[in-house]
C-alpha cells in the first residue's frame, strides 16, 4: 500500500502528544517540547491549546509546563477493556489450552479481586468449578498473584488485598517474591483442594492489564512441570498476542 494524504497540522498535534507522553508525569516546557518535535514554538503553543481544550493534554499551574491529559491516557484503557481483551486474547487462551490439554482462564483485577472474562476447556475433564463472571480473590489466585507481581504493589500495602483471607501478609509477599524471581505466579489448591494453578500476567508496557492462568489437578502441577509451561508460555503467546501486549517478564525472572 502506498501512502495516503497527510495532514500537516495532525502530524504536528500528534508528534506532541508523543513527546508529552515520553516526558512522564513532571511534563516538559514549550521549549523543549519545540525542540524535540521541531515544531516552532508558536505552532506548538496554539496545537497544545488545542488539545488542552479536548483533554488531550494539560498545563501546570506552578510550572506552566505541559502534561500529557487524562483524555490521552484513558484512550488505550478504554479500547482493553475486559470484553475487548476476551476478544482480542481469546486465540491464545485456545492456542494454549489445545497444547497443554488443560483448562485455561483469562482475567482482570477487579478492586482486591480477579475478574473471570474467559476461559476455555481441554478435551480431558477437569473436575473444577470455573465460570465467565465468577470474581476470585486476588491474594489467593495465581491470575491474582501474577497481576499484584507485575503491578509492584510494595508490601505495606499488601493488607489491602487481605481482607477476610485465610493468608498472611508475610505469606502473600513471599508467594508475590517467587512470581517476580520465577516470571509466574502459582496456588496450590487454596481456592479448591486438589486444584491448583499457574498465572501469568499480560502488560501493556510497565501496566499490567490482564492475566490467564492454567488450571490442573495439584499432582500434575510438580515444580518441572511449571518450568515446561513457563517456557510453552513465551513460546506461544507472543505471536498471538494484539500489538502493544506482552507476557511480563520481570528483571529479576531467571
Amino acid at each position: 500500500m502506498t501512502e495516503g494524504p497527510r495532514v500537516e497540522a495532525i502530524d504536528r498535534a500528534l508528534a506532541l502528544l508523543v513527546a508529552l507522553a515520553e516526558a512522564g508525569p513532571d511534563g516538559a516546557p514549550l521549549a523543549t517540547l519545540s525542540a524535540s518535535t521541531g515544531v516552532n514554538k508558536s505552532t506548538a503553543y496554539r496545537a497544545l491549546a488545542t488539545l488542552r481544550a479536548h483533554g488531550f493534554a494539560a498545563q501546570s499551574e506552578t510550572t506552566g509546563d505541559y502534561l500529557l491529559g487524562t483524555a490521552a491516557m484513558t484512550l488505550g484503557e478504554r479500547f482493553l477493556t475486559p470484553q475487548s481483551l476476551r476478544q482480542s486474547l481469546h486465540p491464545a487462551l485456545v492456542t494454549l489450552s489445545r497444547a497443554i490439554d488443560e483448562l485455561v482462564h483469562l482475567g482482570v483485577l477487579i478492586g482486591d479481586e480477579v475478574l473471570y472474562v474467559d476461559k476455555v476447556e481441554p478435551e480431558r475433564a477437569i473436575r473444577v468449578f470455573s465460570e465467565v463472571g465468577r470474581r476470585t480473590p486476588a491474594a489467593t489466585s495465581a491470575m491474582g498473584r501474577a497481576l499484584l507481581a507485575a503491578r509492584g504493589v510494595p508490601d505495606e500495602r499488601l493488607g489491602a488485598y487481605l481482607h477476610n483471607r485465610k493468608l498472611s501478609l508475610r505469606e502473600l509477599a513471599d508467594a508475590l517474591e517467587a512470581a517476580r524471581h520465577r516470571g509466574f505466579a502459582t496456588e496450590m489448591g487454596e481456592n479448591e483442594p486438589g486444584v491448583a494453578c499457574l498465572g501469568v500476567a499480560v502488560v501493556r508496557g510497565t501496566n499490567a492489564m490482564a492475566a490467564l492462568s492454567i488450571t490442573m489437578p495439584s499432582e500434575r502441577l510438580t515444580e518441572h512441570r511449571q518450568n515446561e509451561l513457563a517456557t510453552l508460555i513465551d513460546e506461544l503467546l507472543p505471536p498471538l498476542l494484539p500489538d502493544g501486549l506482552s507476557v511480563w517478564k520481570p528483571a529479576t525472572a531467571g
